[in-house]
């Protein structure tokens, strides 16, 4: 008698064990749903965020060209040096007063370190 007892009382756990399986296999696909959407969403939102920094960007980019009137004072300061290099020359290589002392001012500078040589002359820039 106690093995046919013993037979039903696994046969009902065994039941048992697998409904909770089959519960905890559709709690399992219900979760694996979830992260794929969620996995989705993410994707688009990331696609989203890529484009709109895609777009300001661009935007920044064209900005820089859109500002002539920069880029025309940048040109101008750069006549404006090239025009002025020959009065500091005689300055920088210690031959004359400092461009800017008129002739009733005393020099703003006594002494010229004569080791100091020129500085480099600015490149030519084409207007954009």
């Amino acid at each position: 008698m106690d093995l046919p007892e013993k037979q039903e009382d696994i046969s009902g756990r065994s039941a048992e064990l697998l409904e909770e399986m089959g519960r905890r296999r559709e709690q399992l696909n219900i979760l694996r749903r979830r992260q794929v959407q969620e996995r989705e969403a993410a994707r688009h939102r990331n696609a989203t965020l890529l484009q709109d920094l895609q777009k300001i960007e661009d935007g920044l980019r064209g900005a820089k060209l859109t500002h002539t009137h920069l880029l025309a004072s940048e040109t101008r300061y750069w006549v404006s040096v090239e025009e002025s290099v020959p009065a500091w020359e005689h300055f920088l290589l210690g031959k004359g007063p400092h461009p800017i002392d008129g002739p009733g001012q005393t020099a703003r500078r006594n002494k010229h370190n004569p080791s100091i040589g020129l500085p480099p002359r600015p490149k030519p820039r084409a207007a954009r």
